[in-house]
């Protein structure tokens, strides 16, 4: 019963009070809920909806504070900790933080979503009624995205990665629900799982989905050798030991530019506030 409960929103009897906390039930059983949550006025006999979740001792317990997702609804759940053995765990909206396990992550750790990063889910129980999240198939995103208007070619949107595959990047529009395939030539580097991006719109497909693009526009582009660098620091981390002050043999062996294109190049970036250079680094202004 414990397992079947857990994660469902319900209405709860109110039985009676036991110091700092009330006792409620739900179908035979006694399930706490601290006086703090309580609604006002509050009495024996009367009803709450509340949450219920499985505690750290493994018994069921109430919240008033309802989630943005429960058993069998999917919605956006924001990363708050990561966990390099055990995955992510991400707030739904609750008092209870539920996790993402490792197997339903990315099996390179970089892609894995960070810290504000968000998932796109729903929620299980296990046979203890431990909850955590699952990530939404492919399959139910069919059934959950909106068909995209034609007026949205060459339109930016802020999209989230829900899916990650060696050909391109799946995305979903927030808060839309548009579903975009970026390429993997259309981007500079893969994005992490969950990450937040602006896409620009190439195609709009019959079946009302959307192909898009991470690079700029022809017209934004920074040109060839900035264009380099740029992409460089992007798959290094953000932070290369190269700067206008290197030498011409090291730029060469490395950019494959000479230093006067070099340091041109660098000077676009700086001038477009893409970068900085600081006791010897260049990188990434954030």
């Amino acid at each position: 019963m414990i397992g079947t409960a857990s994660g469902e929103i319900v209405k709860l009897q109110v039985k009676e009070q036991d110091g700092s906390k009330w006792i409620l039930t739900y179908d035979g059983m006694d399930i706490p809920l601290n006086a703090s949550e309580a609604p006002e006025g509050v009495e024996v006999g009367g009803t709450i909806e509340a949450f219920l979740f499985v505690d750290r001792r493994g018994n069921l317990s109430a919240t008033t504070q309802l989630p943005s997702i429960q058993k069998g609804t999917y919605g956006w759940a924001r990363v708050i900790k990561v966990v390099d053995r055990d995955g992510v765990f991400v707030d739904i909206g609750t008092s209870k933080e539920v996790q993402v396990k490792e197997d339903d992550l990315p099996k390179i750790k970089e892609l894995w979503p960070a810290v504000g990063d968000h998932l796109y889910m729903t929620l299980r129980t296990d046979k203890d009624g431990e909850l955590f999240g699952r990530l939404a198939t492919e399959d139910r995103v069919e059934e959950l995205y909106i068909d995209a208007p034609t007026t949205l070619f060459n339109q930016n949107l802020q999209a989230r990665a829900y899916r990650l595959l060696p050909v391109g990047t799946f995305l979903l529009s927030f808060p839309e629900n548009y579903r975009i395939f970026v390429h993997e030539s259309e981007r500079f580097n893969e994005p992490r799982l969950g990450e937040d991006l602006t896409v620009r719109v190439i195609d709009v497909k019959e079946d009302g989905s959307l192909n898009g693009s991470l690079l700029p526009r022809r017209h934004e582009r920074l040109g060839d050798d900035a264009e380099s660098i740029f992409r460089y620091l992007n798959d290094v981390g953000g932070k290369m030991p190269f700067t206008d002050k290197s030498s011409p043999d090291e730029i060469q062996e490395m950019f494959s530019m000479s230093k006067a294109a070099f340091k041109r190049a660098l000077g676009k970036l700086m001038k477009d506030k893409k970068i900085v250079q600081e006791d010897g680094w260049t990188q990434l202004k954030m």
